[in-house]
């Protein structure tokens, strides 16, 4: 057992080492099978070359479905991105509610990103009614002492 997991952990730590070198054909060819296989930090890693066609041809469709698999299990950083696709309308339809309810799940987490993202939400009213004291609890979060 000791073997399979020594050899996972050599495939996923290949495949983000070479994502974070930007040798994203070899990141594809490394991280793929594993994100196939269910592995949330190789599906998020997938997603962001799917989405920006690096190391592969853009494909919308398998971004957003290993973007909302690694959100789905819980990866604080793949709430954010799938956050992000709902907020902007990108490999999915625009969703301001749903891009709440995925920033609120990262920001609960601990991610300042979605903190501060979820914030101006509520300052905004923008998928969720608009709230200035939940704002500022948030914006405190992220590690802002003063905001607008």
């Amino acid at each position: 057992m000791s073997d399979k997991i020594t050899n996972y952990d050599m495939e996923i730590g290949s495949g983000i080492a070479a994502f974070e070198a930007k040798h994203f054909a070899r990141a594809a060819g490394l991280l793929s099978p594993l994100a196939e296989a269910g592995d949330p930090q190789a599906q998020y890693r997938m997603a962001i070359m799917a989405q920006n066609g690096l190391g592969m041809h853009e494909n919308r469709d398998l971004a957003f479905r290993y973007m909302k698999a690694a959100a789905e299990a819980g990866l604080d950083i793949a709430q954010h991105g799938l956050g992000f696709m709902y907020m902007e309308g990108e490999c999915t339809d625009k969703d301001h509610a749903l891009a709440v309810h995925w920033f609120r799940l990262a920001a609960e987490q601990g991610l300042a990103g979605s903190q501060t993202t979820l914030a101006m939400m509520y300052e905004e009213g923008r998928g969720i009614e608009r709230n200035p004291e939940e704002a500022r609890n948030w914006y405190r979060r992220a590690g802002f002492d003063e905001f607008g």
